[in-house]
């Protein structure tokens, strides 16, 4: 299919003449990985395996019940465990799609493990990838939906929560859990890390 833009014009358009729009490159972004499990061994093997990805971890949260919802259950059984962890290496946003595939390929794997095979169920581990950035909190998700955008490579992604006034809020379509204030605590603590880092100067080659 010929390609729409092929012959737009570059001037004369509208009676305006000679207009350019520099184009930005995003700054890096912290990433993030929500682990949801029965079993929070599984939370170490996860880590481990995400760190030969993408290297150090450099924010994890306390592991926390996982109560809002009974749509795991059927697949990763009852008592789930939540846990976060973020990447001390900063990742272009446009990586996310990639990323949401690595994760999945990683909970098959872990899913195939001894201690995967152990829990009994038939996804004993589900990651979660996002990033967060100094305004937001996006993740990705494998589904379309109103409030999405599709970024490459079959995913989709979503802004689950904005920070503002010093604060995270919730969007109406944000996910219970998210907005509950649960997950504030390593949210904050992340976007810090990331402020810091974002403000430090860039190194010289070879160091």
């Amino acid at each position: 299919m010929r390609h729409i833009y092929k012959d737009f014009p570059t001037s004369n358009f509208i009676g305006v003449s000679h207009i350019s729009r520099k184009i930005n490159q995003p700054r890096p972004v912290k990433l993030i990985v929500g682990m949801l499990s029965c079993e929070s061994a599984l939370f170490e093997a996860a880590r481990a395996s995400l760190e030969g990805y993408y290297g150090a971890v450099d924010c994890v949260s306390e592991v926390l019940s996982f109560t809002y919802t009974s749509y795991y259950e059927k697949q990763m059984g009852a008592n789930l465990l939540r846990q976060f962890v973020s990447l001390a290496r900063l990742i272009d946003p446009s990586e996310l799609a990639a990323i949401k595939h690595a994760t999945n390929a990683l909970e098959a794997k872990l899913g195939q493990s001894e201690a995967g095979r152990a829990v009994g169920v038939s996804r004993p581990i589900n990651l979660d990838p996002g990033y967060i950035e100094p305004s937001k909190l996006v993740l990705a998700s494998t589904k379309n939906y109103s409030h999405r955008i599709y970024i490459g490579q079959g995913m989709y992604a979503e802004t689950t929560l904005q920070y503002h006034k010093g604060r995270w809020t919730t969007w109406p379509f944000s996910y219970p859990d998210y907005g509950s204030g649960a997950y504030d605590t390593f949210l904050h603590e992340a976007r810090h890390r990331l402020l810091e880092q974002l403000s430090e100067p860039p190194r010289e080659p070879g160091r």
